[in-house]
């Protein structure tokens, strides 16, 4: 797009989680982004979602974009909708972000991501755990090397928070806790090991009411020689509960760093630890203990913004997401094997 020119951008999907994305854009005005329209299938939702944010509203894609010239569609709408959306974008030329996970499965996500590179067509995916601001900052020890070589983690998103509250529907998914949270997990030991040689997994249902697995160990053999152990559980049974962190540990040659509750990293580094806080003050539109995640989905969009803009691929684009995405359908198919699986990334 034209250099110094606002990024004109429509969120699609106004219900729960679709909130932070509305507020992250309209945080960003000043570095570029306009929020044009919202459009949601319940009209009074979208209504409701135009009338706070003062845009727009409808409750059709297709006319939103026959009378408005969008730049950039934030496709946040639950899972089955997101070939058919990204679509409309693709074959009108507009880029496109598209909420996690990209698709229920791998197959249906490859076929997003094609139809996005046949038409020349710019595409991201909103996985945003790897841009919260504790997460970043532990990145940022580990590019500076303080803790040598990284080689061992445990990258760990367990809590008992109602999650079914806010979203009924996870109840009656298959593909449970892999899928929702355990993709965010899944990326965040990517992003921090690199990419992975193999894994194994356990999955349980812990809670007789859901209909897929709400529980998952993962064991993950990296390429660099690193091991992770990835889990993520929603029926976690610990106090106090640190809904919605991810708490970390991670080993290398020369010292550790762990990001625990309230965003508290220890790093240490050649036999010296320093303790210190790398979260972020409450902005206008966050709350405990939400946002941890609020904040993340403003840095993600704001990544997404400026990739679009500049003209370079976001760091979590369509192409990358399907590396993470692999080790889901990898994870799926360990657990039903009883063994180790190579992900499948091409």
């Amino acid at each position: 797009m034209p250099q110094g020119q606002d990024a004109r951008i429509a969120v699609v999907g106004c219900g729960f989680y679709a909130q932070n994305h509305l507020h992250a854009w309209s945080g960003l005005r000043d570095q570029g982004a306009e929020l044009a329209a919202v459009c949601d299938l319940d009209s009074e939702r979208a209504k409701a979602a135009g009338d706070r944010f003062g845009v727009p509203w409808y409750a059709d894609i297709a006319q939103l974009l026959d009378e408005h010239a969008i730049d950039l569609l934030d496709i946040a709408t639950q899972m089955r909708s997101h070939q058919a959306l990204a679509a409309i974008a693709a074959r009108r030329g507009i880029a496109s972000i598209v909420q996690k996970p990209l698709a229920p499965t791998l197959e249906t996500a490859r076929a997003i991501v094609e139809l996005a590179q046949e038409k020349g067509a710019w595409l991201a995916v909103h996985e945003n755990f790897r841009f919260g601001t504790g997460i970043r900052r532990v990145k940022q020890e580990l590019d500076a090397g303080s803790i040598g070589t990284a080689n061992w983690a445990r990258i760990s998103f367990r809590t008992g928070y109602d999650v079914y509250a806010g979203q009924p529907y996870l109840a009656r998914e298959d593909r449970l806790v892999v899928l929702d949270s355990g993709i965010h997990v899944l990326d965040l030991a990517r992003y921090f090991l690199g990419e992975v040689e193999h894994l194994s997994c356990e999955l349980q249902k812990r809670k007789p009411e859901v209909a897929g697995e709400d529980t998952a160990t993962m064991l993950l053999r990296h390429k660099s020689g690193a091991v992770s152990l990835v889990e993520s559980t929603y029926q976690s049974k610990r106090s106090p509960d640190v809904f919605p962190e991810t708490m970390l540990e991670i080993e290398g040659t020369d010292g550790a760093i762990t990001l625990a509750r309230h965003q508290t990293m220890s790093v240490t580094s050649r036999g010296k630890t320093e303790t210190l806080s790398v979260g972020s003050p409450l902005l206008s539109w966050t709350s405990h203990p939400w946002h941890v995640s609020q904040e993340a989905v403003l840095h993600a969009n704001a990544h997404f913004l400026d990739a679009f803009r500049s003209g370079r691929e976001a760091d979590t684009s369509g192409v990358d997401n399907l590396k993470t995405f692999a080790l889901v359908e990898a994870a799926y198919e360990a657990a039903e094997t009883h063994a180790s699986v190579k992900p499948k990334f091409a």
